[in-house]
């Protein structure tokens, strides 16, 4: 059974990444535009916080300041080594002034 998380979007700085306490990593939010991403924020190389990383609006990625490795935000899919498994990535949506980010 799933269940929504919601926060203000003028919570989540644009082109940021934004750490919210929720799932059983934490989930590392960005927004892109009109458009908000969630992935869990541990990377998937050593246990490191992606929401403490650099994102880049071009590629749509989110850097591990641990080794480097960039992961997508669209699909949780690392884009370089040293990480090569992905990271889970959560639907969400916007609703009015509030992001709602949908767990499992």
């Amino acid at each position: 059974m799933s269940h929504e998380v919601r926060l203000q979007l003028a919570s989540i700085a644009e082109g940021k990444a934004t750490r919210l306490e929720a799932g059983p990593f934490g989930i590392c939010l960005v927004r892109l535009g009109d458009r908000v991403y969630a992935l869990d924020d541990q990377c998937s190389h050593q246990e490191w916080m992606l929401s403490d990383g650099d994102v880049d609006s071009f590629d749509c990625t989110v850097e591990c300041t641990k080794h480097g490795s960039t992961f997508s935000l669209a699909d949780g899919s690392p884009q370089c080594l040293p990480a090569t498994k992905p990271v889970a990535v959560y639907q969400t949506r916007i609703e009015a002034d509030e992001v709602v980010v949908v767990l499992p």
